[in-house]
């Protein structure tokens, strides 16, 4: 499996799924969270948990999978940019 290189939080792909006419406030309405909680995310302020991801899978017809996928791909890429503790194998 290749390594992204700078992947897209989850936020920004959500923006392109909702309709510019809804506005955040209906979208949240529409999800069942608060304007602050859909805001954080589209923000990248907030990551996707699994019940919001349950969420847009209903709201989208996306998949849930998807949305957790690409929010751990997007964690492993933040982490691999902190500097790493010296780790020493445990062999087996």
């Amino acid at each position: 499996m290749s390594r992204m290189h700078n992947p897209a939080h989850p936020g920004e792909l959500l923006r392109e799924y909702l309709p510019e006419t809804l506005g955040v406030s209906e979208s949240a309405k529409r999800l069942g969270v608060t304007r602050q909680a859909l805001s954080a995310l589209l923000n990248g302020r907030a990551g996707v948990s699994a019940t919001m991801a349950l969420r847009l899978e209903a709201a989208l017809g996306t998949s849930a999978e998807m949305w957790m996928e690409m929010q751990a791909g997007y964690d492993l890429w933040l982490a691999r940019q902190l500097r790493q503790p010296k780790v020493m194998r445990i062999a087996a």
